[in-house]
């Protein structure tokens, strides 16, 4: 019973922080304020490491004491019982021992096997060189989750001995400038022919956490707004931009020689959305058939398939890719999609080139695996999709467990833990088509009926953020909305809220449901996608009546049927109170860790290894 009492005491006092009297006054003012050639590199760039490319094809195996060395085509490694040192304490040019992981051909499949983390230094793996290609990365530069993989993905891989890089633009002139702060000029330029002239471009690099950072400099990511556009709109020469990003990475690994030398061929890219559409199209295209990367392995990663980028189909020949590789990146629009009778709906689409040379197609979550092969969440490429089903793999995103922690967050009135744990309704994320604000919109009434209150945090469609203040000054003491984003004030609401309401209409993974279990708060969500995999449905008569269950899920994606969710959390949280302290329990003790990922990933990078080139 002394532990309920904190626990409640603890949570009332971050509600009452959160109560829309208290949150009034903080809102209040604020929140609604009335490549050339390969031969041409080759000139430029002779002094690539003899060493690493020797190094990079070698796996050396210590069979009962005696040395063997065998050529796996990926990096070496070296099976002992020391225990892995962190890539930031040793040489940099050192071979990894590596006694984790899990690298057994046998376990090759289309359902990644369940990683158990106890288990992971006895298993034996051999390590590999990574690149991630990306278009942001946290806390470089950031609009939404992609970031957040990219930035910590990568250290949880190196800090399980893996040799990583991230290479990303680097943006300046925005809000992002000092945070490129640590990055130093590598005085390494190369040129890139692509639209129809040469571009120089040049590399940043900075390493911290055992992974190297590298940003690709070049004027157009030198203004004002966020990696994508600014206040009218989507940059008009998007598809330039990460044209660019693309040949540079796959440049960076023959040419850097980052700690001494260079990552070398035999390395496994990673390819983040469209932006890196290109890669793998350029590893087979470019380089693979002048012999260069043929043991290189390319990963697909979608984390939305709603963005493709979709460009005319004239903008093909500027792409510096070899003219009979059209077929990869052609895209024909559905009649009903063209403008007028005369348009043919010819494009190019960077994602399907990606989709059909990509060695493997990994997802942010198992649930999102499937629904890409489905007409309805397919976005038109559900047929090729479906073709490629036997090597596409859903892995659940992790969640940062140092800076999403009850015990230790600046952000909130008071800190608590699973031992220590103390109704409002709260909903953070972007006023858009795909979250369902419009669902909370239409239901508002009906639900401020009752005794509850609810705050929202987000910011998007203009009509949406109108309605919020409608509802702040209609429904006053009831609820509270916060235009823009706050790292603190989400924090807060995530700790202070008892429901987290999630009713997006596709949803790839997913982090706010995440975030939430740790603090406590029970998540009620559409049942799509990731919000699918990480929240399991509350079964009072399960475990001989102890109960089962992280919260609540309810489909179609309709006003009654999320009110009916809504109203059973409600009511379990007034009248069923140790059934409710167990849903908090079992979200607090999921393992959402981008450790167990790593993990995952790591079986992905293997199964590409054992097969040829697709492409």
């Amino acid at each position: 019973m002394a532990a309920v009492h904190a626990l409640q005491c603890s949570r009332a006092a971050l509600s009452e922080e959160l109560s829309p009297i208290s949150l009034s006054s903080e809102i209040s003012g604020t929140c609604f304020r009335s490549s050339s050639s390969r031969g041409s590199t080759q000139k430029q760039y002779c002094f690539r490491s003899f060493l690493s490319n020797h190094l990079s094809s070698q796996l050396y195996l210590k069979n009962k004491g005696k040395g063997k060395c065998i050529n796996r085509g990926s990096v070496f490694c070296e099976v002992s019982s020391t225990t892995v040192q962190p890539p930031s304490e040793r040489t940099r040019s050192e071979p990894t021992q590596v006694q984790q992981g899990q690298g057994t051909s046998e376990l090759r499949s289309t359902e990644l096997a369940r990683c158990d983390l106890e288990d992971s230094n006895k298993r034996i793996i051999c390590t590999f060189n990574i690149i991630f290609v990306c278009a942001e990365v946290s806390p470089y530069s950031k609009t939404g989750g992609l970031a957040d993989v990219c930035g910590a993905l990568p250290i949880a891989l190196a800090s399980r001995g893996h040799r990583v890089m991230v290479v990303s633009p680097r943006y300046m002139n925005g809000v992002t400038d000092a945070k490129f702060a640590g990055a130093f000029d590598m005085q390494c330029r190369i040129k890139i022919g692509c639209f129809e002239a040469e571009h120089e471009v040049a590399y940043f690099h900075e390493f911290r956490a055992g992974v190297d950072w590298v940003f690709v400099d070049h004027p157009s990511y030198h203004r004002p707004g966020n990696p994508y556009g600014d206040t009218r709109g989507a940059f008009g020469d998007n598809q330039f931009r990460f044209t660019l990003l693309c040949h540079a990475a796959c440049e960076a690994p023959l040419v850097l020689p980052l700690g001494g030398y260079t990552y070398g061929e035999k390395c496994i890219f990673v390819a983040n959305d469209w932006h890196a559409g290109l890669v793998p199209i350029l590893l087979a295209a470019k380089y693979r058939r002048f012999g260069v990367y043929k043991d290189a392995r390319c990963i697909l990663a979608i984390h939305n398939l709603a963005h493709q980028g979709v460009e005319p189909a004239t903008t093909f020949s500027k792409l510096g890719i070899p003219g009979d590789w059209y077929g990869a990146l052609e895209w024909v629009f559905p009649t009903w999609a063209r403008a007028h009778a005369l348009d043919k709906g010819e494009a190019v689409n960077h994602l399907k080139g990606a989709i059909v040379t990509a060695d493997r197609i990994v997802t942010v979550s198992q649930g999102y695996a499937w629904e890409i092969t489905t007409l309805e969440g397919g976005w038109g490429l559900d047929g090729l999709l479906r073709s490629r089903m036997a090597v596409i793999n859903g892995i659940t995103n992790g969640v940062d467990m140092d800076e999403w922690n009850p015990v230790t967050d600046k952000h909130i009135a008071s800190q608590y833990s699973l031992d220590d744990l103390a109704g409002k309704v709260g909903f953070i994320g972007r006023l858009d088509y795909q979250k369902g604000p419009d669902i909370i919109q239409s239901a508002v009434p009906e639900f401020m009926q009752d005794d509850v209150q609810m705050v929202m945090l987000g910011s998007g469609d203009p009509s949406i953020q109108s309605w919020m203040k409608w509802a702040e000054a209609t429904y006053n003491d009831k609820f509270r909305g916060w235009v823009g984003f706050s790292v603190p004030v989400a924090h807060r609401i995530t700790a202070g809220c008892d429901i987290l309401l999630m009713p997006s209409r596709f949803e790839p993974c997913g982090l706010n449901q995440l975030y939430a279990m740790r603090y406590g708060t029970v998540p009620v969500v559409h049942c799509t996608g990731g919000l699918r995999d990480t929240v399991q449905d509350f079964n009072p008569f399960a475990n001989a009546g102890e109960g089962a269950g992280t919260g609540w899920t309810f489909s179609p994606l309709t006003k009654e049927a999320m009110l009916a969710a809504l109203w059973t959390a409600i009511q379990t949280f007034r009248e069923h109170k140790t059934s409710w302290e167990g849903i908090m329990h079992r979200g607090m003790e999921q393992d959402f860790s981008w450790d167990r990922a790593a993990l995952q990933y790591e079986q992905i990078f293997h199964w590409s290894s054992i097969d040829p080139p697709y492409a």
